[in-house]
């Protein structure tokens, strides 16, 4: 976000906001137990996500810091971004649990319908797109601060650093 600006993290965003529909769909229809059978699964994805984050980091703090566009690092497809953000979210089945322990002081569970479920998606979905992109217009104007090579350096290494930190979190988790 930093380095490209928000049209890079826009498919990572928009995978997150899948990714959480999915789990909060699976809280909805009661589907807790399915996904705690499939546990394998969600250990093998977190720890792709975490190796990714690694990955990232690793790249981060190692990274140029001429902050001339010519040599900011290569924009990542769509897709990859995307893929990276559904592995992110789906890899974390606690979202679902926060969703399950939310969610029935709120709403009676076994009354929901078709358009009660769009009704929590939707309210999910502004909550988050609108959070998320305030983050992301704030990075943006932090990326026109860091037009030295000084702060660009600690601005990597410290976004390398909280990334390792996310990786660690999750991996102990």
């Amino acid at each position: 976000m930093l380095t490209k600006g928000w049209r890079d993290v826009l498919p990572f965003l928009v995978a997150m906001w899948v990714g959480e529909t999915v789990w909060l769909s699976f809280a909805v229809a009661g589907l807790s137990a399915i996904a705690e059978s499939f546990q394998p699964v969600f250990v093998a994805i977190k720890w792709i996500g975490v190796a990714y984050l690694l990955y990232l980091a690793w790249k981060m703090w190692f990274a140029g810091t001429d902050s001339a566009d010519s040599e900011l690092p290569e924009s990542r497809s769509a897709a990859k971004m995307f893929l990276a953000g559904l592995t992110v979210t789906l890899g974390n089945p606690k979202i679902m649990m926060f969703y399950v322990a939310l969610l029935p002081s709120i709403i009676d569970l076994n009354g929901v319908t078709l358009i009660g479920w769009l009704e929590l998606v939707a309210a999910m979905l502004i909550v988050l797109a609108t959070v998320q992109i305030v983050w992301m217009a704030l990075a943006n104007k932090a990326r026109q601060f860091l037009k030295s090579p000084r702060a660009f350096r600690i601005a990597n290494r410290i976004s390398a650093g909280t990334m390792a930190g996310a990786a660690a979190a999750i991996a102990t988790r």
